[in-house]
């Protein structure tokens, strides 16, 4: 790796360190001025002493100022260590990570379907723009991007579950088979509406690059049809990388509704009970993991565009010659 590519991707880690910081620091604030007092919820509905309630916020650090709970949090989260939920009295990081395999097992299975259903399907739209099939995806893609996940959970368990019994209604279930078998309903809720998402943004790219000039001269001096498709797909490849790296984020979001709709305990379930005990320490965890996931997801797409494209490499190194 040459030192201006070299030099961009370090430009782009320190940007996103910063960015992670910039949003624990924003989401601790939120849950700080949220209403509500974390102490009496952890002492209860039960009628509590003052020197009770003073020894809560002593233990946990409550009663301190705001900049000073933030940076006992962060100092100790850098290191691993994302302190004790407030809500069950355990260490924050085994909580997470037992709910760690629901979350990523729906999610991948959503990522590999939407990937592997949008993409073909948008390339057939861009190469048949203006026919009937054409029209017809997209008018589906359309559907699909506007239809709101847990409606589509609703639908898919009412139908497939209630109705036919295919599939189960809710739970994990047990084993390998049995529990990837529970989690079709949920990854396909995830995945209609990102595949659709990947549909249209595949096409609009294809499109775009079949209207470019060098496609009519390729085509003019004979090349098969199949080969100008491969330069098309090639040059249209950062596009469709960028909507793979969106998909991320809309799946760490569109986890939460589905988790509940069909009752998976996963970090979408686990983000739900938190916020609503108003559990400060379990919340800025899973903001923070899902944060960094997101920005990491984000830097990855953008250093894959120097590997899939040489005119991002090649201005990459020019705009690093001419500050220099």
């Amino acid at each position: 790796m040459n030192r201006p590519v070299l030099a961009f991707a370090l430009r782009r880690l320190g940007a996103t360190l910063l960015l992670l910081l910039a949003l624990s620091l924003l989401v601790f604030a939120l849950m700080y001025l949220s209403p509500g007092d974390v102490a009496r919820n952890m002492l209860g509905t039960r009628n509590v002493t003052p020197e009770a309630l003073a020894e809560i916020r002593a233990r946990y650090h409550l009663d301190e100022p705001f900049l000073t709970q933030y940076w006992l949090w962060v100092s100790q989260a850098v290191t691993g260590d994302f302190g004790t939920s407030i809500r069950t009295g355990g260490p924050v990081g085994p909580l997470m990570l037992s709910r760690t395999g629901i979350t990523a097992a729906t999610a991948g299975l959503a990522f590999l379907l939407s990937a592997l259903v949008g993409i073909p399907v948008g390339i057939v739209a861009a190469v048949r723009r203006g026919r009937p099939l054409d029209r017809l995806l997209v008018g589906v893609s359309v559907v699909g991007v506007s239809a709101p996940g847990f409606a589509v959970g609703l639908l898919l368990l009412y139908v497939f579950a209630l109705g036919l019994g295919w599939f189960p209604i809710y739970g994990t279930g047990d084993g390998f088979l049995d529990g990837l078998w529970h989690l079709v309903l949920p990854a396909v809720a995830l995945a209609l509406g990102l595949g659709a998402f990947v549909v249209k943004l595949t096409r609009a790219a294809v499109v775009r690059e079949l209207d470019q000039d060098y496609v009519t001269f390729a085509r003019g001096r004979g090349l098969p049809e199949s080969a100008v498709l491969r330069i098309v797909l090639r040059n249209a490849a950062i596009p469709i990388v960028t909507s793979l790296g969106l998909m991320v984020a809309y799946l760490f979001g569109g986890t939460v509704l589905i988790e509940v709709t069909f009752a998976l305990p996963g970090l979408g379930a686990l983000m739900e009970e938190s916020v609503l005990f108003k559990d400060v320490p379990v919340v800025q965890a899973l903001t923070l993991v899902v944060a960094f996931v997101v920005s990491v997801t984000a830097l990855v797409v953008d250093l894959s565009y120097l590997l899939i494209d040489p005119r991002v490499r090649a201005r990459t190194v020019r705009t690093r010659a001419v500050r220099g």
